[in-house]
């Protein structure tokens, strides 16, 4: 999920024959309040002008109770067919969602619009993360939840500048005395991960914005990853190889996923509702994990070949 600043039109083109599967024009944080009317009118211009080939596009809007939100909505949704999502920030509730799916619905209306478009949410403050259960559950135009590092860690007051990265300060000693990391935001990306699941929506790794720490990245996004989300957000496209890499399955992946269907599938013949595989017990649940790895390898071989 790649975030490309409005106002940064050299970089559209660039992004639109990347590798990403989804990309936002930004026109909250990267935008100065001073541009935001001149970025607006770029990014309409960006979606009706630039070929995103098959990309999911996404606008991230102002705060919805902001001077700019109501009209960012209407303005772009009215103007460009080729928008697919809008990302609202810093949500708070499930109203929030709620408000933007209702005025979604007079401006499809209006313009008879054939697809209906999806809501993406940022859960990037306290109030939002202790309302998550509730945002998941508001809308059925709601696809996604993202966790936003960055305005959460202002929120909380953690003394961080380098937005998702661990800091080692969160951590403590052993009884052998040897310093132990922990992870001060697995509770956050835990609890959303549950309440999107939940409800049937992708949970979305956000921001790491040292972009040069590779490494950096990747640990992050393999943490992220075993906690069950469906991706993470690239600021920069170096970030992008990394993040599809990680969250496609890998070609150990798959091959122990047919395995294991191979060898359930001859034992459920034999009438057995387990089998022993490589020295461990594998039943039903883990062929439906090996389903779902393999739907997924499928999609992403479809969107190789179009």
């Amino acid at each position: 999920m790649l975030a490309v600043p409005a106002t940064s039109p050299h970089f559209f083109e660039k992004a639109a024959k990347g590798e990403a599967d989804i990309i936002f024009l930004d026109l909250e944080d990267s935008v100065a309040p001073e541009r935001k009317h001149e970025a607006r009118g770029a990014v309409i211009e960006a979606l009706i002008d630039v070929d995103w080939q098959d990309k999911n596009m996404s606008v991230r809007i102002n705060e919805i109770g902001s001077e700019w939100g109501y009209k960012e909505i209407v303005e772009i949704v009215e103007q460009c067919p080729r928008l697919d999502t809008i990302l609202i920030p810093k949500v708070s509730s499930g109203e929030d969602i709620r408000f933007v799916a209702r005025l979604l619905d007079a401006i499809e209306e209006n313009i008879k619009r054939d697809s209906k478009i999806n809501i993406d949410a940022l859960i990037e403050t306290p109030i939002g993360l202790t309302n998550v259960d509730e945002i998941a559950a508001a809308s059925p135009r709601l696809g996604a939840l993202s966790f936003g590092v960055g305005d959460y860690s202002v929120a909380m007051q953690a003394p961080q500048t380098s937005f998702g990265t661990p800091d080692p300060s969160y951590g403590v000693l052993t009884n052998s005395g040897e310093y132990h990391w922990n992870d001060q935001w697995h509770y956050a990306l835990a609890r959303m991960a549950n309440a999107c699941r939940a409800n049937g929506l992708e949970p979305m790794d956000g921001p790491f914005t040292d972009f040069r720490d590779i490494d950096g990245y990747k640990a992050c996004a393999r943490r992220a990853k075993a906690l069950g989300f469906t991706g993470k957000w690239a600021i920069h496209p170096m970030q992008i190889t990394s993040a599809n890499e990680i969250f496609s399955p890998s070609p150990d992946e798959i091959k122990l996923a047919r395995r294991i269907n191979e060898a359930m599938k001859e034992a459920i013949k034999k009438g057995d509702g387990a089998v022993q595989l490589d020295g461990k017990m594998v039943d039903l649940a883990h062929v439906k994990q090996a389903t779902t790895l393999l739907l997924k390898k499928e999609v992403i071989d479809q969107k190789s070949q179009e």
